[in-house]
C-alpha cells in the first residue's frame, strides 16, 4: 500500500488540519480588503463610485461562478489536486492586485483571487474524506470560523497597512501566507481518491448562463438607487434577468453533467440549507454594512463620529465571536443536532437585529449587538454547512456544499446592496447623513427576514441522505 493509499496518522490529520486552517485565515483575510479600503483605492486610482462598486463586486461573482466549478472538479478529480491548482490561480490574483498600477490590472486580479471561494468546499472534501464522521463536523467547524475570522482580521488590518505601508502591502501580505499555507497543505495532506468519473465534459453553455445570471443581478443591485428613476431600464434589466435564469434552467435539466445539479437542489436536504444560508447572510450582511456606518455617523448627529481605527477597534469583539462561532458551530452540530445549532442562531440573531434598531444610543449597544450577530451567523452557517455536507452521499460533497457557498456570496451581496440603497435614498440632498430612520428600518427588515428562516428551520431534518 503506498503512502498517498494508507490511513494518515493522528499526527498527520492535525498538521493537514492545522495548514487548511491556515489557508482558510489567509484566504479569507485576502477577501476582505478591499471593503474597509475601498475609498482609498478610489482615491489612489482616480476611480469613479460606479468604478468602484464594480471592485467591491467583481471578487463575489467569480466566486459565485467558481465554486460550483471547484466541487465538482474536486469530487471527480479529488479536492487535494484541484485545491493546489486553485491556489496557484489565487496567489497568481494576489500578486496581480498587490503590483497593480492601475484599475483594469486591479480587476485582473480581483478575478483571480475570486478563485478563492472554491477553497471552502475542496476543504470540507480533504476533511470528510480524512477523518472520522464526528471528528469531520468539527473540524469543517473549525474551517469555516478561521475563514470567517480571517475576513474579519482582513477588515481591520488592511486600513492600518494600507495607510502605514502602502495599498500594495494590503494585498501583498495575505497573499505570502497562502502561499506558504499552500506548501503546507500540499506537504502534509494525504492525497485523496478520486471519484466516480461519469464521462462527461464542462457544462459551458450552464456556466455562461449563470455568469450572466450574476452579473445581471449584481447590475440591478448596485444600480438601485439610480434606476426608480428610469424604470424602462429597471424592466429591461429585469426582464433579462428572468430569460437568463429560464435559459439556465433548461439548459441544466439537459445537461449530462450539469454544473449546478438542480435535482440535488430539489432534495429537502441540500434545498432547504440554501434557502436558510440565503436569508440568514441577507439579515446579517445588513448588520455588516449598517454597523460601520453608524459608528461613522458624527457625534453632533446621533451617531459616534468614528474614524477607520477606532471603528476596526469597536468590531474587534465580533471578529472574535466569528473565529470562535465556526468551532462552536461545529461542536454543537455533533451533540445537538444541526437544526438546534441553527434554530438557535436564528433566534440569537433576530433578536439582536430587532435590539439595534430599538437601542443603539451608546457604543457598546451597537458592539454588543455586533458581536452576537457574528457569532449568531458562525454558528448557522457552520451549522449548514455541516448539515448539508453530512446529508449527501461522500462523492456529492463538493458539488452539495458549493450550493450553500454560493447562496452564501448571493445573500451577503444582497444584504449589502439593499442596505446601501436605504442609506442613500435616505440621505437629504446636499448632507452626508442618513435620517436615523433609515438604520432602525434596516435592522428591523434584517430582523424580519431572519425570523421567517424558523419556519424552513424546524423542518430540517438530521442525517437523512435523500
Amino acid at each position: 500500500m503506498t503512502t498517498s493509499q494508507a490511513p494518515p496518522g493522528a499526527h498527520i490529520r492535525k498538521a493537514a488540519v492545522g495548514a487548511l486552517g491556515m489557508l482558510a485565515v489567509a484566504t479569507g483575510a485576502l477577501e476582505s480588503v478591499v471593503t474597509p479600503t475601498l475609498p482609498l483605492l478610489q482615491r489612489e486610482l482616480n476611480m469613479s463610485p460606479a468604478e468602484g462598486a464594480l471592485l467591491s463586486i467583481v471578487l463575489l461573482i467569480t466566486g459565485a461562478l467558481i465554486t460550483p466549478v471547484a466541487g465538482k472538479f474536486g469530487d471527480r478529480y479529488g479536492g487535494k489536486r484541484v485545491l493546489f491548482r486553485l491556489m496557484v490561480v489565487v496567489s497568481a490574483g494576489g500578486l496581480v492586485s498587490a503590483a497593480a498600477p492601475n484599475l483594469p490590472l486591479l480587476l485582473v486580479g480581483q478575478i483571480l483571487q475570486g478563485a478563492m471561494v472554491g477553497a471552502l468546499p475542496l476543504s470540507f472534501i480533504l476533511v470528510r474524506g480524512q477523518l472520522p464522521e464526528g471528528e469531520s463536523k468539527v473540524a469543517i467547524g473549525v474551517v469555516s470560523g478561521l475563514f470567517v475570522g480571517g475576513g474579519m482580521v482582513g477588515t481591520l488590518a488592511a486600513g492600518p497597512v494600507a495607510e502605514g505601508l502602502s495599498r500594495h502591502w494590503m494585498f501583498a501580505l495575505p497573499t505570502f501566507v497562502v502561499i506558504a499555507a499552500t506548501i503546507l497543505v500540499n506537504r502534509f495532506m494525504p492525497q485523496d481518491q478520486p471519484g466516480r468519473p461519469d464521462g462527461a465534459g464542462i457544462d459551458w453553455p450552464g456556466l455562461a448562463l449563470l455568469s450572466g445570471i450574476l452579473v445581471t443581478l449584481m447590475l440591478v443591485l448596485s444600480m438601485a438607487p439610480e434606476l426608480g428613476s428610469q424604470p424602462l431600464v429597471l424592466a429591461a434589466l429585469l426582464l433579462l434577468l428572468v430569460t437568463l435564469v429560464t435559459g439556465w434552467t433548461a439548459v441544466e435539466r439537459r445537461a449530462a453533467s450539469p454544473m449546478v445539479d438542480l435535482r440535488m437542489l430539489s432534495r429537502p436536504a441540500v434545498w432547504k440549507p440554501c434557502v436558510l444560508t440565503f436569508t440568514i447572510c441577507v439579515g446579517t450582511s445588513a448588520a455588516v454594512h449598517l454597523v460601520p456606518q453608524l459608528f461613522a455617523v458624527p457625534d453632533d448627529a446621533y451617531g459616534f463620529g468614528a474614524g477607520p481605527t477606532t471603528i476596526g477597534f469597536f468590531l474587534l469583539p465580533g471578529a472574535v465571536a466569528a473565529a470562535l462561532a465556526g468551532p462552536i458551530g461545529g461542536i454543537g452540530a455533533r451533540r445537538f443536532g444541526s437544526r438546534e445549532v441553527v434554530t438557535a442562531g436564528i433566534v440569537i440573531l433576530t433578536a439582536s437585529l430587532i435590539a439595534l434598531a430599538a437601542v443603539h444610543t451608546e457604543v457598546w449597544h451597537v458592539v454588543i449587538g455586533k458581536m452576537l450577530i457574528a457569532l449568531a451567523n458562525g454558528l448557522c452557517v457552520t451549522a449548514l454547512v455541516t448539515s448539508i455536507a453530512t446529508s449527501v452521499d461522500r462523492g456529492d460533497t463538493g458539488i452539495a456544499t458549493s450550493l450553500v457557498l454560493v447562496t452564501r456570496v448571493i445573500g451577503f451581496a444582497v444584504g449589502v446592496q439593499a442596505s446601501g440603497a436605504l442609506l442613500t435614498a435616505a440621505t437629504p440632498s446636499g448632507s452626508g447623513v442618513p435620517d436615523e430612520s433609515a438604520f432602525v428600518t434596516g435592522f428591523v427588515i434584517a430582523g424580519t427576514v431572519t425570523a421567517l428562516s424558523l419556519l424552513v428551520a424546524r423542518t430540517m431534518r438530521e442525517g437523512v441522505k435523500e
